[in-house]
């Protein structure tokens, strides 16, 4: 690197990027630092996300509070589709199709305690799976559906998994040649055309397991310190390591969705990252959810003209994604994103790896908006330290502990 090129790299390391505040298009949650550090109070946030009833079950407050309230026709889940219309799920429709899962499940005699691992895409019915799962006192792993067949099974070896949720393209490619050899495993649900699977022992055809439930459920409330989640590690440093969350991480959740990713009633929020890892979950399902705001979800590979277009077409106003895609528009070129006018985007985070100073600029240079870092672990389940929106950026910095 030149020496030029060194001088205009420190002097993009070195400068402050600073926040106007009537340049934000939404009053921000956390407009001031040190005020919120010295009034937050975790009763405060217990009392808001998860009340008076008792009842901490991750799954029935994302969902069924909003399900049974001013919110029920809201979407949850919106899903973009290529050449056909986009699928859409109600906050209604998730509580009783999670509801069905959750009584499938009961029907097979799995309950509390139980492992279930989910390998699929990013569909409706993982969501389905992971909330009804956990409606029912499970714990749940989300698989990245990209594993081979060996890291998915020593995953389900170590957890000592009982069910497990996948789709008819992974089961042929990557379930069916190790099935045999996972011991613990007792149940498979593949998700496919319809009935194709019913015939063979001990696997059932999603639609028709889900036909066979009732879609009303009376449940017992589920204790803070119940096990929710187990995440696993990336493994690069020998096994994977699982890591377990109780459903009272819904607080850090909610806590979170507020101060870092600043999430308001009427927003249109896009995770980027798969269920398969822990953003996607703590992030692509459960701080939307908690917060009431409707989601996207794209199934598809990257493509950044296709990122572009959600973008605009979905109005999308708090994005969530990753250093990796953010440099990846970046080779894309200037030019392709000016193709496309986000007026609703005000909102740019970003997790997973360092966010190098130069991406930080690019997004205030060429979207109007800097990307904003932040940082945490699989181990912690939410965001620790973050550049919050009405907060001055250092880019190359990963910003200030939360509240």
């Amino acid at each position: 690197m030149g020496t030029e090129q060194l001088k205009v790299r420190e002097q993009v390391r070195d400068t402050v990027i600073r926040k106007v505040a009537g340049e934000l298009r939404v009053s921000p949650n956390m407009a001031e630092y040190e005020p919120a550090c010295a009034a937050f109070d975790w009763a405060s946030v217990r009392a808001e996300s998860i009340g008076s009833a008792g009842d901490c079950n991750l799954a029935r407050l994302a969902v069924d509070r909003d399900a049974e309230g001013a919110r029920a026709n809201r979407i949850a889940l919106r899903f973009p589709a290529r050449d056909a219309e986009p699928q859409e799920v109600t906050y209604a429709e998730l509580k009783r199709l999670s509801n069905r899962f959750a009584n499938g499940l009961s029907n097979l005699g799995v309950g509390a305690g139980d492992r279930v691992f989910v390998l699929a895409g990013r569909c409706a019915e993982l969501y389905v799976s992971v909330l009804g799962s956990l409606k029912n006192g499970c714990v749940v792993t989300p698989l990245f559906a990209a594993f081979g067949p060996g890291p998915i099974a020593t995953r389900i070896g170590i957890a000592r998994a009982r069910v497990l949720i996948t789709t008819e393209a992974l089961y042929l490619r990557k379930i069916e040649q190790i099935r045999a050899s996972l011991a613990t495993l007792e149940f498979v649900i593949v998700i496919g055309e319809g009935g194709t699977y019913s015939a063979i022992p001990a696997t059932h055809d999603y639609s028709v397991f889900m036909s066979r439930a009732s879609e009303d459920r009376a449940d017992t409330p589920t204790p803070e310190s119940q096990p929710a989640l187990l995440h696993f590690t990336s493994g690069t440093t020998g096994t994977p390591k699982g890591a377990l969350h109780v459903h009272g991480a819904a607080l850090t959740h909610f806590a979170t969705g507020r101060h870092a990713l600043d999430l308001h009633d009427d927003d249109t929020f896009w995770c980027t990252a798969d269920p398969g890892w822990v953003t996607g979950t703590s992030y692509g399902i459960f701080a939307p959810l908690l917060h009431g705001v409707s989601s996207i979800v794209d199934e598809a590979d990257f493509d950044a003209e296709r990122w572009y277009r959600i973008l605009q077409d979905e109005e999308v106003t708090v994005w969530y994604t990753a250093p990796t895609a953010i440099r990846m528009l970046m080779k894309a070129g200037p030019e392709l994103a000016r193709k496309y006018r986000l007026p609703e985007l005000r909102f740019i985070a970003s997790v997973g790896e360092p966010l190098n100073p130069e991406a930080v600029w690019w997004g205030k240079e060429v979207l109007g908006l800097p990307i904003h870092d932040n940082w945490w672990q699989t181990e912690t389940g939410g965001i620790m330290i973050a550049n919050t929106v009405a907060m001055d950026i250092k880019p190359g910095s990963m910003g200030r502990p939360l509240p």
